[in-house]
């Protein structure tokens, strides 16, 4: 088994794909993608590698001089594409469940959009924290792409509020009555949705690979 691509690893390697300025949206989606497919929806370490990514992006949009704009730009399309397929596993893995299981509980589903509610969010901070510690050109045209993203929304955060009105109107039909779910049953159900999340992520990103790079 290939060993996971460390933080320290998303983030160098980021950082040369900016630099370059050579496709930088599908690199940093592959990039982004193969880093949540190896931390199988744990959200704790979501956070932190969405972190030395945009670290990563910002010291290699340095180094692209008049283009950082630019550079910056399909940086951030990419992580946004990443975390909508993201996303879109999450919903697929609540269908699943919430079809597969009688007690699918209303806190099971609170937890499940809390965490999916997390993607947009943490991807927003991570882009937000380098605003406040970059300078130069770089830092305006960050802050300038990140008030854009505030505006307008994301592609990742339009699949969550889309998630979160199908299962809201689905509640009172599709959701067990429960006021007493025990600590032990929610890390049960958080495991069997990362478990299930993540199978499809795999099969998402699977998808999305170029040929040449896909297993014979």
């Amino acid at each position: 088994m290939a060993e996971q691509l460390s933080n320290e690893g998303v983030k160098q390697t980021a950082q040369e794909s900016v630099a370059s300025g050579e496709h930088i949206r599908e690199r940093i989606r592959e990039l982004t993608l193969q880093a949540l497919k190896e931390r199988k929806f744990n959200f704790a370490q979501y956070q932190d590698v969405m972190r030395a990514m945009t670290e990563g992006i910002g010291l290699g949009a340095q180094q692209r001089g008049h283009d950082v704009k630019a550079a910056l730009s399909e940086a951030f399309a990419g992580m946004d594409q990443a975390l909508t397929k993201a996303a879109q596993a999450g919903s697929l893995a609540m269908r699943e469940l919430s079809s597969r299981s009688k007690q699918f509980t209303e806190n099971d589903l609170k937890l499940a959009l809390e965490q999916l509610q997390r993607l947009e969010r943490d991807f927003l901070n991570s882009w937000r924290e380098m605003s406040k510690t970059t300078t130069g050109p770089v830092r305006a045209e960050w802050q300038d792409l990140l008030a854009h993203a505030q505006r307008a929304g994301t592609d990742t955060g339009a699949v969550v509020a889309s998630t979160m009105r199908e299962f809201s109107s689905r509640m009172a039909t599709t959701v067990a009555d429960t006021t007493s779910a025990t600590l032990e049953a929610a890390l049960q159900f958080g495991e069997r949705f990362a478990q299930a999340a993540s199978g499809f992520l795999a099969g998402m990103s699977e998808a999305l690979r170029p040929d040449e790079k896909k297993p014979k």
